[in-house]
């Protein structure tokens, strides 16, 4: 408004008189503020309206873009438990070779885990799937059995088995494991949602 008075603007200039130093020169004593006066505020503080905003735009943010970031999580997890897979199948059939032992594979889909054995005293690997990726199917598939523990041996020297093992994550994503018969090694082969 104009012609009120603005306390904050008088009291922070601070500039003096050549005669007199000690009294402000914007100082006027005719000038007294009225008691209903507003004193003016600095616009460098941020109101809790604006923080609400704030928070709601971030929480939005949040809500639409977590779907797709758990859904890259759980596809990752999928894709490091076929790696580990591979990797533990390769292993196992390598120490068949190296050692000429015959090796066991032992394949639990209730507990969500592999084994390689061999009658070598000591020699156990276990490969425990992570969370979010369990064993879905074993293949070749037996009509009857479907969570029971499947055992395959693998021979130094001799043909690899046609193992297969399907995984799945929380999404209904899926992976298989396949040892080739013909080339003996594994591979990942990517499956479709149900």
């Amino acid at each position: 408004m104009p012609g009120r008075y603005s306390i904050t603007k008088s009291l922070t200039r601070h500039i003096t008189t050549p005669a007199n130093p000690s009294i402000p020169q914007s100082f006027n004593p005719s000038i007294v503020p009225s008691p209903n006066h507003q004193i003016t505020r600095s616009p460098n503080g941020v109101t809790l309206i604006e923080m609400l905003i704030v928070a709601a735009l971030i929480g939005l943010m949040v809500t639409i873009t977590f779907p797709s970031v758990s859904s890259g999580v759980d596809s990752l997890r999928l894709r490091a438990a076929g790696d580990s897979v591979v990797t533990f199948l390769n292993g196992a059939l390598n120490r068949a070779e190296r050692r000429q032992q015959a090796i066991e594979v032992t394949i639990n889909p209730a507990e969500n885990f592999l084994i390689a054995r061999s009658a070598q005293p000591g020699f156990e690997r276990r490969l425990q799937l992570q969370d979010g990726v369990r064993i879905v199917s074993i293949l070749p598939a037996l009509p009857e059995e479907e969570n029971e523990p499947r055992r395959f041996i693998l021979y130094p020297g001799g043909t690899a088995p046609a193992i297969g093992v399907e995984l799945v994550n929380r999404r209904g994503a899926r992976r298989t494991v396949r040892i080739d018969p013909i080339t003996g090694v594994s591979d990942v082969e990517r499956g479709t949602g149900q």
